[in-house]
């Protein structure tokens, strides 16, 4: 029986990226812990004969920490040498060549999507014959050593430690150096390898395992890499094993994963196919590439994009006399690993470039129609073409993407939907756009950001330097702002000298907050124009949220341009989100009054959810029910402005009734569909605590919603004063009864007292975010964090932290014990539609874990 990976971090993003790409993987029991102690508690009560197949644990701190969870996640599986990969994070003070023996591989956190499981299966195959390239190839392994060296797909070579002499190489050498077996007769260690910014006698000498950046010699100099080196027994002596692991995309099939991922982001910039295209030439060690449109409207023959050589000036044959491309361009793909010469008299230009290697790919739109063709060649022959093959045809694949991007956007601007100027979608396309992202936005229950960007000051720029340096200035900004967006997102020029964002995907309202700012430092930055000139050009950006703001694309657009103008208001270079103020409320009052007194009846009141979340598993246990008014032209109105409103005209009494109603039934769906028992909490107001009936109106709607009353808090502010609230005592220990719970909400911004705290019938105390917020910025906000968890202990009441954004949040507040938390950092408040796919996501995450019955 197999007990599955483990997989520890520290950092919560890393842990659920590492997860979530061994889940897609296809691997069932994944052992997901934040560090070796809670490794220790989900594999405790494991049989003692099912070995972890791999562990996977990320580092952060230097080589001591990294040793000391070395050390420890190996008690964790007793004898048995289970693989360790190692991933460094960002923020990591290690040195790849500082890493213990005890590692088996290592690569960086931004490689875990690219290259983790590719590691993961060359553990796999080193251990189809346990231990074989853990222990390191030995002759006294008998068959062990014959299958490291002729059937591993690691580079070996063996040497005696005294004279560095080389005893014996794998196959796999000959292979990738390109170099006959005769060539590397007589040499030395020192002559076929050269490390950097460590010598070779220190390796040699320490041969610990440790890995190095090193160069091998090959056939064209030398390839770079990583070499590890070890000590072995070799015909009964002493001897040096070095296992040498290429960088170059056509030898590893992790380093090929990564060349794709670079080319495929090759979007920003001037010349996407040039980007490409090098990157490909580069990383394959090709001679030859070659980019071809098909024919052409109006012209017989096909066009050359795009064509790197890497050898002298050529007198090139036709296009009409290449037969290859001819062969191409109708559809058929060509591949010659090593004997693309004998093709001469078919294609003249395989002889003149004496090219040995060489293929060529169609390049096919959606309908699978020839856009063009992708030619590659090199004087050598092809290395291993179960890489080279994919590698070259998803590199097709991406050049036919830019083709038809390309193609899409002429098409565009014939039918007037693409901006002239700069390329970018124009207001019809963007319009266009947008409503198809609400519409998927909407069925998933995700929230996205529209931005609006105003150039600064731009008119007086083609007033002094003329309009043709105002384009140019258009272009520069056009290429600036499509490289600090993702490729999900959309960037169009508006009008004259705006431009509007679409952010899809949000999380965090920060998330765009940091775009926005990462705009505006970007533009701060002086153009220079052609001719010399240097100019300052800044922007002005507001922004709006789906569905916080508005649910249609026109309000959307309506709230973002006013928050821009706030931004140039507020002294321009600047971003401003949009909000509607407590001042606009106050001149609007009357106006706001009278439509909110509709809004129930009009549909326009909605009920979103956040999650809370237990401080040591951070897994949902409750989820707070939070009240939003969408004002069909002003967008959604903050609870700030309008709950005030609604106190003051009595509204609030058949608002919240309304909101109970909706949130128990939604909740008591909840617990039907999935049997969490999660705790509801609903807030009342002071206008509400002081209604003589509310204890009637809580037991009418547990009673029609069929809601056990112990899955409902009632929240109440803690600047509600007992004596000003008649009945409020009363009521809470009438809903305190009926087996409701009463949590003490925003605690620490009011006047509240240890009487007042015993008085209350209180289970839980909600630390307003504010303070949270503060957590690692003032020090007296986490004094008055500590002091209130504290008390609230005492008081043998449980906390609640409102607020929780960033990772130093959730430390300080699980080192000082709080009980529950509630913030973006863990989820945003969402419809119904997305709690329920959050829940759902939950219960499959639950389901994988679930150990396969023996």
């Amino acid at each position: 029986m197999i007990s599955g990976i483990l997989v520890v971090a520290e950092q919560r993003a890393l842990r659920r990226s590492l997860f979530d790409v061994f889940d897609q993987a296809g691997y069932a029991l994944i052992h997901s812990a934040r560090d070796v102690s809670h490794a220790a508690i989900l594999l405790e009560g494991r049989p003692p004969a099912s070995p972890l197949q791999l562990m996977v644990a990320v580092f952060s701190g230097d080589s001591q920490q990294a040793r000391q969870c070395c050390e420890q996640l190996q008690m964790l599986d007793g004898k048995v040498a289970t693989p360790l990969i190692a991933v460094l994070s960002d923020d990591c003070a290690l040195d790849p060549a500082e890493l213990p023996a005890e590692v088996t591989d290592w690569l960086y956190a931004t490689q875990i999507g690219t290259e983790l499981i590719a590691r993961w299966h060359r553990s796999l195959r080193a251990l189809s014959i346990p231990h074989r390239e853990q222990a390191a190839p030995t002759q006294d392994g008998g068959e062990d050593f014959r299958y490291v060296f002729e059937e591993g797909g690691s580079e070996w070579l063996i040497a005696d430690p005294s004279t560095g002499r080389l005893l014996e190489i794998s196959p796999t050498v000959i292979r990738h150096s390109r170099l006959a077996s005769s060539q590397w007769e007589n040499l030395t260690l020192q002559d076929v390898l050269r490390f950097e910014g460590i010598s070779i006698e220190q390796v040699l000498t320490e041969a610990d395992r440790s890995w190095h950046a090193c160069q091998r010699k090959s056939s064209v100099g030398f390839d770079t890499g990583q070499a590890s080196v070890r000590k072995v027994q070799h015909g009964g002596n002493e001897a040096l094993a070095l296992m040498f692991r290429s960088d170059r995309a056509d030898l590893r099939a992790e380093a090929a994963l990564s060349l794709l991922s670079r080319i495929f982001a090759s979007t920003s910039g001037v010349d996407p196919q040039l980007a490409a295209g090098r990157l490909l030439f580069d990383e394959l060690g090709l001679d030859y590439l070659a980019i071809w449109s098909g024919r052409q409207e109006g012209s017989e023959l096909p066009q050359q994009i795009l064509q790197l050589w890497n050898g002298d000036d050529q007198t090139w044959p036709p296009a009409s006399a290449q037969g290859s491309l001819q062969t191409v361009l109708g559809g058929k793909a060509v591949m010659y690993r090593a004997d693309a010469k004998r093709l001469a008299s078919f294609d003249p230009l395989l002889e003149d470039l004496n090219l040995s290697g060489f293929a060529g790919f169609p390049l096919y739109d959606e309908r699978h129609t020839v856009l063009g063709a992708m030619l590659a060649g090199s004087r050598r022959n092809f290395g291993d073409m179960s890489i080279i093959e994919p590698v070259l045809r998803c590199a097709a694949t991406r050049f036919a993407q830019v083709f038809e991007l390309g193609r899409t956007r002429e098409q565009g601007r014939a039918e007037g939907l693409v901006d002239a100027l700069t390329g970018l979608p124009n207001r019809l396309l963007f319009n266009d756009r947008l409503e198809t992202i609400i519409r998927e936005a909407s069925r998933n229950g995700e929230c996205f950001a529209v931005l609006f960007i105003d150039l600064d000051r731009f008119k007086n720029i083609n007033d002094t330097h003329g309009h043709a340096a105002g384009d140019e200035v258009l272009r520069m900004v056009t290429q600036r702002l499509c490289g600090s967006i993702r490729a999900s997102d959309t960037v169009a020029r508006y009008a004259g000298d705006e431009f509007t964002v679409a952010l899809r995907h949000v999380v965090k309202n920060e998330d765009v907050s940091r775009v926005a700012e990462k705009i505006v430092q970007l533009m701060e930055t002086p153009l220079f124009l052609d001719d010399g000139t240097q100019l300052q050009v800044t922007v002005s950006i507001g922004l709006s949220f789906f569905p916080d703001d508005a649910h249609d694309a026109p309000t959307l657009l309506k709230h973002a341009d006013e928050a821009m103008y706030v931004a140039k208001h507020r002294g321009r270079n600047n971003f401003h989100i949009y909000e509607v103020s407590p001042e606009y409320a106050q001149e609007h009052g009357m106006a706001l009054r009278t439509r909110l007194r509709h809004a129930e009846g009009n549909g326009e009141l909605r009920v979103v959810y956040q999650p809370q979340v237990d401080t040591a598993t951070e897994d949902i246990v409750g989820m707070e029910a939070l009240l939003r008014w969408e004002h069909p032209e002003l967008g959604v109105i903050s609870p700030a402005v309008f709950i005030p409103l609604a106190e003051e005209t009595g509204l609030i009494v058949s608002i919240g009734e309304w909101v109970m109603r909706t949130a128990c039934r939604q909740a008591q769906e909840w617990e039907h569909r999935y049997g969490l028992r999660l705790r509801l909490g609903v807030n009342l107001s002071a206008v509400q605590l002081m209604e003589p009936r509310l204890l009637d109106t809580v037991v009418r709607a547990l009673h029609d919603t069929g809601l056990d009353p112990s899955l409902l808090e009632l929240e109440i502010t803690e600047s509600i004063s007992i004596k000003e609230a008649p009945h409020l005592v009363e009521n809470l220990h009438g809903l305190h009864r009926l087996g409701c719970h009463i949590a003490i909400d925003d605690f620490g911004t009011g006047a509240a007292s240890l009487d007042y705290l015993r008085r209350l019938p209180a289970d839980r105390i909600k630390i307003d975010q504010s303070f949270v917020r503060n957590i690692g910025v003032d020090p007296d906000d986490e004094a008055i964090v500590r002091a209130t968890i504290d008390m609230a202990h005492r008081l043998k009441r449980a906390v609640v932290a409102e607020g929780v954004e960033i990772e130093q949040h959730l430390e300080f507040l699980r080192a000082h014990h709080c009980d529950e938390l509630q913030g973006y950092l863990f989820c945003r408040p969402l419809p119904p539609i997305g709690f329920d796919k959050l829940l759902a996501e939950r219960q499959r995450l639950l389901d994988v874990r679930e150990p396969m019955p023996a």
